[in-house]
């Protein structure tokens, strides 16, 4: 084709790499966590890991630098707050694999955790990011619970995630809008 002034134009489609992604998972939720609590619409925070310093360094009184500490105990789960009156807490994972989850990823602990959550009435979930075909979900703690306890596999397949749980789409604000899921659930639950 002939352009005026035989100039092409610029591609104007730009490719969309994902690149990169490994921990902007957990970036996304935080801002999507600072949006909620900007906008009053829920107040859900990560947890702080628990550690014991033994060992600080201080060159200046306001530049104390940690040269030594251990975790305490083992955390719970990444993030916990209210939404609606109700408590939710949450555990947010990558994997860069395309066609599974490998448990091992989640500690068994942790999965008590939620389980303990969920007999009390609260949101308990996981939240999974396939990095490599950009695809994030959202299990409940009883679809994890049921296909642990009904499979011998160390990992669960993708197509696991399409049959029971919840893709998150892309938004803009904020730009992984979990709650729009809960919702969406909350609503099915008031609905029977």
């Amino acid at each position: 084709m002939k352009y005026p002034s035989g100039i092409k134009p610029k591609n104007i489609t730009k490719d969309i790499k994902y690149d990169n992604r490994g921990m902007t998972l957990e970036k996304e939720i935080n801002s999507a966590n600072e949006y909620y609590r900007s906008m009053d619409i829920a107040y859900i925070y990560k947890k702080p890991t628990p550690i014991k310093i033994v060992k600080t360094d201080y060159p200046s009184r306001d530049k104390a630098v940690i040269k030594e500490a251990y975790f305490t105990i083992p955390s719970t789960t990444d993030y916990n707050g209210l939404y609606k009156g109700y408590y939710i807490d949450f555990e947010a994972k990558e994997t860069k694999n395309k066609t599974s989850f490998t448990l091992s990823n989640i500690h068994s602990h942790q999965i008590k955790h939620l389980e303990n959550i969920d007999r009390h009435d609260g949101i308990a979930f996981i939240i999974v990011r396939f990095t490599t075909i950009n695809k994030t979900y959202i299990l409940f703690i009883k679809d994890l619970l049921d296909f642990i306890n009904s499979n011998e596999r160390k990992s669960i397949p993708i197509d696991f995630f399409d049959k029971k749980g919840y893709i998150i789409k892309d938004s803009l604000k904020p730009t992984i809008d979990y709650l729009k899921i809960i919702d969406k659930v909350l609503e099915g639950n008031n609905g029977n």
